[in-house]
């Protein structure tokens, strides 16, 4: 076929084609113009998002170059603001106000997490950067939004309610007559113009701290006196300039330890103490004489008001610094009767021929109050005439030795305990500085440590030391004490007791006791005798202990207290190794580097402690230690696992807490068989498996890290036929890499933490199963920073079984929801729930999630256990619809919610809500509500009779405030705070309410 007639075939062919094609558009035509429209807008739809996924893929490196420039300039604010907080903060007086706190924090918060984030970014996948190009913007807007909520225009702090004093906890007055008249001429002194100093002074146990604890509540308990403020300082027999200075300062709430010279301190003390206006300054126990110029206190005169009252035994010291002495005056014989029948119970009148008897034992306490409590206590419950024979003739014997006459005395109760562990225990306590506050649980885990409580189970064994504290506080050879600053329950010891307990360590068991007295060095060797028992040189400020310093050689010393020495930074490798018989040995809250290595053949060692040890870096191997049972590393520098760990199989307490380890090597600690209390570390690497811990059936306290979802539900498992796991545990997935278990509140003893890890994938495999196991006696469930696949909490782990939850707290996760979905399960779940805790959760829209359309959300009664309400920075909700009645809400705090209309919705949905007029919630319970920076919020329809602090701040359309406008206000209303310019948009319905706030309301 020619080439002419190919091309003309196939040019037909063209033409046909074209003919069939133009047929077929214009057949189809309709269809296709069906069809285009919502072609062309599926089109633009998927369009939008596919730019804005190219966008973050494309401009993720740009995006975090602004991101980092955004957090610098969050960061120059929150140095301007700081720089503005030493100008207005004053140590005692103002105190940071609460949205500058929390901004600050916040900041310190988001400065972690983009420090976290920026790793991740530098190591994501291709596929990847789309995701997190997204977060990069979301972090950009987050910044900036932190950035415009620091511009502080008014004061960042608030005038504290200046503090009148303390009340003291104190014993009746012994002997009212005798007791009376010397309170009475400490009282006349105290209001006479001319008396500006006075001195009390007695011999020890006359009861001078007594007399004056009465004093310190009387001029608190009297508004019509003429002092402002008391002031109780506690001195000591060792006493330094110092010391003063330092306990001066504790009391008046002002650090001043980080000024290295007593002048400079002595200045700042002396401002301190002039800005206030008149006040009472007690030094209890003074035992030398100070000049008011050295350790800053300003001379009492009647232009300033002021007035001092020492204490003392000895009346050279109320000469010496000019003071009007008045001398405490001994019982008489009727009074000391009298004392010692209220001590040891009139009852034991009933006993035949008892009394003369029980006057005779009156007569040998020398009408001394501290001895005849202390006598009446160790016979307290004594009703056999014979053993109150055998009494009296010990009292005479004792009274016949050539010793100090009032420790013979007071030793008579500490023979009469009659229990080996008993007088160890106190002779433990008097290990401590003059005049401390002993922790009792700490205490307790030292008599653990030494043998004195037999071991059974960490249980009882803390049960049996608070009952032996409890026997001695009864005997009164201790007093209780609380320790307010750290909420912790003490005892404490008089110091007269104290003396006679180190007299008696003086001979056997020996002791060498130099605790908290400045010491800053440790004695010198002939102080180490070879029979020395135990030796205390804690709280002091030693600072080495060199190898020029001989080995001290005390081969039966059992223990050795070096902690609370905070400069000492390092200890001579041999120092210990004529110790082979130590068995405790504490360096904790020290400097030191390196941990000597004669600490490694320290074979009887029972207890290794090293608590605080920021700056240890070096510990020896470990594996000789094969008696040890405790090894507290708590807050320590340690980055490895000492060596030869694995060998201590008797080890009972573990506690790697917060140290700097980057990991635990496998099969260790499934070795440690007999692990009953076991802590490792929450912000850095390392890690347990499941599988190991389910060797340690012995476990009463866990708290530690899983290595995986899959080895929390190993560890789950393993645990089920126990009955669960431990009485107390908190278990974590993921590493906060902050400040620990902060979220997991105290209250609460077994605790799931999941933070900063990835459940998705593990969601995302199995729809049709829970992918957590929680334990079913769990009572608190804490997520922070944890982004997953999930709508709602179920989907992450069933509550089915969780029978004792009371506790849920959600931080900073994308893409939730609701809380919970709507089960019968969670119903009875919520009904249980004390305490909600949400933040940051950027998609909450309700808290559960409805079952169908039209059905109600929540029967009523389902929030009945709930204390405490806390929600911040959840912008999508608008309403809280938790149905009432809510009888034991206590507290409600809700801050920077944007789009939130109404808190606790007293109706279920927005039908109800149309077909109801307003209906006013009475919260029976409630004692505190604060709502901040609440844009949208238009309603609280709550009322409460309970209410006692209030605070508004940043709500502009809140016009109505019924909790606050009723007639008569709350009774037990304190402080009411409302901010910025709300006060003036208020509307009131109650002339004389709006009066009683507006005298109240603090404005800032």
């Amino acid at each position: 076929m020619s080439s002419g007639l190919l091309l003309l075939v196939f040019q037909s062919n063209k033409i046909v084609a074209f003919v069939i094609f133009s047929y077929y558009l214009a057949f189809r035509r309709d269809w296709f113009m069906e069809l285009a429209g919502p072609i062309v807008e599926l089109l633009k739809c998927a369009s939008a998002p596919i730019s804005r996924c190219w966008k973050y893929h494309r401009s993720l490196e740009e995006n975090m170059h602004i991101l980092r420039q955004r957090l610098e300039q969050l960061n120059r604010r929150k140095e301007d603001i700081q720089l503005r907080l030493q100008a207005e903060l004053v140590e005692g007086e103002t105190t940071l106000r609460h949205e500058v706190e929390f901004w600050l924090q916040r900041v310190g918060l988001i400065n972690m997490e983009i420090n976290n984030f920026e790793r991740r970014v530098e190591q994501v996948k291709f596929c990847c950067r789309a995701s997190r190009g997204k977060d990069v913007v979301a972090k950009i807007a987050e910044v900036e939004d932190l950035y415009g909520s620091g511009e502080f225009a008014n004061c960042l702090v608030i005038t504290l309610p200046q503090r009148t004093g303390d009340i003291l906890p104190t014993t009746t007055l012994g002997g009212q007559t005798t007791a009376q008249r010397n309170m009475e001429e400490v009282w006349e002194s105290l209001m006479d113009e001319e008396v500006r100093k006075i001195g009390v002074y007695g011999m020890a146990g006359i009861g001078k701290t007594t007399v004056m604890k009465h004093i310190n509540n009387s001029l608190l308990g009297k508004r019509d006196h003429k002092f402002d403020n008391v002031i109780w300082v506690t001195a000591s027999q060792a006493s330094s300039v110092g010391r003063l200075q330092g306990a001066i300062a504790r009391k008046l709430e002002m650090d001043i330890s980080r000024y290295d010279d007593e002048t400079t301190k002595a200045a700042k003390l002396y401002d301190a103490l002039s800005r206030k206006s008149k006040y009472v300054l007690i030094l209890d126990d003074l035992w030398q004489v100070y000049r008011f110029e050295d350790v800053g206190i300003p001379e009492p005169t009647r232009e300033n008001g002021c007035k001092l009252v020492l204490t003392t035994r000895d009346l050279k010291v109320c000469h010496g610094m000019d003071c009007r002495p008045i001398q405490m005056r001994l019982l008489s014989e009727e009074e000391a009767l009298s004392l010692f029948l209220d001590a040891v119970g009139s009852g034991v009148l009933s006993v035949p021929n008892l009394r003369e008897t029980l006057k005779l034992v009156v007569k040998e306490c020398d009408c001394l109050p501290l001895a005849v409590v202390t006598i009446a206590g160790s016979l307290k419950g004594v009703v056999d005439y014979y053993e109150w024979k055998i009494a009296l003739k010990d009292l005479k014997a004792s009274a016949k030795r050539n010793t100090n006459e009032i420790f013979e005395k007071l030793r008579f109760s500490y023979d009469r305990l009659n229990d080996n562990s008993l007088q160890a225990c106190l002779r433990f306590c008097a290990l401590y500085p003059e005049d401390y506050e002993i922790d009792r649980e700490a205490l307790i885990g030292y008599l653990i440590d030494e043998g004195i409580i037999k071991e059974r189970n960490r249980q009882a064994d803390f049960e049996r030391g608070r009952a032996m504290l409890n026997k001695l506080v009864h005997a009164c050879l201790l007093e209780d004490a609380r320790d307010e600053a750290d909420e912790k329950d003490c005892v404490k010891m008089h110091d007269l007791i104290r003396d006679m307990v180190l007299q008696i360590t003086r001979e056997s068991p020996r002791f060498l006791v130099e605790a908290g007295v400045g010491l800053k060095c440790i004695p010198d060797e002939e102080n180490w005798k070879e029979d020395l028992a135990k030796v205390s040189l804690m709280h002091n400020a030693i600072l080495t202990i060199p190898s020029s310093i001989q080995p001290p050689k005390c081969p039966t010393l059992s223990t050795l207290l070096l902690n609370g020495n905070r400069r000492l930074n390092s200890i001579s490798d041999d120092f210990f190794s004529h110790m082979k018989g130590l068995v405790v040995l504490d360096l904790s809250d020290t400097s030191i580097v390196k941990l000597p290595e004669s600490v490694s053949e320290l074979v009887n060692l029972t207890a290794l402690l090293l608590r605080k040890c920021q700056e240890l870096r070096y510990v020896p191997c470990l594996a000789k230690l094969t008696a040890l049972k405790k090894l507290d590393f708590f807050l320590s520098g340690i980055k490895q696992v000492p060596q030869g760990m694995q060998k201590l199989t008797k080890l009972r307490h573990l506690n790697l807490d917060e140290c700097e380890l980057e990991t635990i090597p496998d099969g260790i600690v499934s070795k440690l068989s007999n692990l009953q209390y076991l802590c490792v570390g929450r912000q850095w690497g390392a890690k347990l498996r499941g599988e190991e811990l389910a060797n340690l059936r012995k476990l009463e306290d866990l708290y530690c890290v899983l290595y995986d979802i899959d080895s929390f539900n190993a560890y789950i498992r393993s645990v089920e036929d126990l009955g669960g796991p431990e009485s107390h545990y908190i278990l974590q997935l993921g590493i906060t890499g902050e400040d620990g278990w902060c979220v997991v509140r105290k209250q609460y003893d077994k605790a799931v933490y999941l933070t900063n890890c990835d459940i998705g994938e593990s969601v995302a495999t199995d729809k049709d199963q829970c992918p957590l196991s929680l334990p079913p006696d769990v009572e608190i469930l804490a997520i922070k920073n944890c982004h997953a696949h999930l709508s709602n909490l179920c989907e992450l782990t069933s509550f089915e079984n969780a029978t004792k939850f009371k506790s849920c707290c959600v931080y900073y996760c994308r893409g939730l929801e609701h809380l919970f979905a709507h089960s019968s399960s969670i119903i009875s779940l919520l009904q249980s729930l004390e305490m909600l805790d949400l933040e940051g959760l950027s998609d909450l829209r309700a808290l559960v999630r409805k079952e169908s359309i039209g059905s109600s959300l929540l029967p009523p009664g389902t929030f009945s256990s709930l204390k405490e309400l806390r929600i911040s920075r959840c912008n999508n909700i608008e309403r809280l619809s938790i149905a009432s009645p809510l009888p034991n809400l206590q507290e409600i705090n809700v801050f920077r919610c944007q789009r939130l209309v109404e808190i606790i919705s007293a109706t279920l949905d927005d039908e109800e809500r149309e077909d109801q007029n307003e209906e006013k919630i009475t919260l029976p319970k409630l004692v505190t509500l604060s709502l901040f920076l609440l844009p949208k919020l238009e309603n609280m329809p709550v009322v409460s009779d309970s209410l006692r602090k209030v605070t508004l701040w940043g709500c502009p359309k809140l016009k109505r405030i019924p909790f606050l406008d009723r007639e008569p206000c709350p009774p037990s209303l304190q402080r009411v705070w409302i901010g910025g310019d709300m006060w003036g948009s208020l509307e009131w319905n109650h002339t004389n309410a709006k009066d009683t706030i507006q005298s109240m309301i603090a404005q800032r």
